[in-house]
């Protein structure tokens, strides 16, 4: 794998200093997921911009963590999109990785755009004791690429595949267009182990910055 931690060998009890993460777009068969390990102090903050690029998304819609029913994200941004009955938006920064429960499989929901409403399941599936103690979160597997931004939530993914891959002989033109629009070569299988792990690693420098 691409990280250059590894988990020792042996049975000796060693503290957790990380978090093994699986994360899967919902909705969407056969699945888009990855599997991440992330630093125990990630807030969830920091979290949203892992995502984005172990995912492959751009950054470009508002986005949300539902967590036991509580709703976490930037309070500011999120603040001026809702009215005053709607739920109270929790500051995403207050709470790190380290904060939820040692159970396995833990599990919450992230959401990413609001009009599209891409759902991921993000699962915290156990805590690992990682020599040297990761500084950096990285990616170590994951499979398919993410849908295009803007195409629509499932239906419309599902719509463009269709018609991206097995075009109706009138659909010519409307093929020509999605091939263009989705960058000429978009291929739903395709997934780079190498290219996400250093995504995933570089999402917090601007953070940091």
């Amino acid at each position: 794998m691409p990280s250059d931690a590894t988990i020792p060998e042996g049975t000796a009890w060693e503290e957790p200093n990380a978090v093994q993460v699986h994360v899967a777009l919902n909705d969407i068969e056969p699945k888009v997921w990855r599997r991440l390990i992330l630093p125990l102090d990630v807030t969830l903050l920091q979290m949203h911009a892992i995502l984005q690029a172990a995912m492959g998304w751009t950054d470009s819609h508002l986005h949300e963590f539902d967590v036991g029913g509580l709703t976490y994200g930037d309070t500011w941004s999120l603040s001026a999109e809702r009215s005053d009955n709607d739920a109270r938006i929790l500051d995403a920064e207050e709470v790190r990785l380290r904060d939820f429960s040692r159970a396995l499989n833990t599990s919450f929901i992230y959401v990413y755009d609001f009009g599209d409403n891409w759902r991921h399941t993000v699962t915290l599936e156990k805590r690992i004791h990682v020599k040297p103690t990761p500084k950096k979160p990285s990616c170590i597997d994951g499979a398919r690429c993410c849908p295009p931004e803007d195409v629509g939530g499932p239906s419309g993914y599902f719509e463009f595949l269709r018609v991206l891959l097995a075009p109706a002989p009138d659909e010519r033109d409307e093929h020509k267009h999605l091939k263009r629009w989705s960058g000429g070569k978009f291929d739903p299988e395709r997934f780079d182990l190498a290219k996400t792990d250093k995504a995933v690693r570089n999402a917090l420098r601007r953070k940091r910055g």
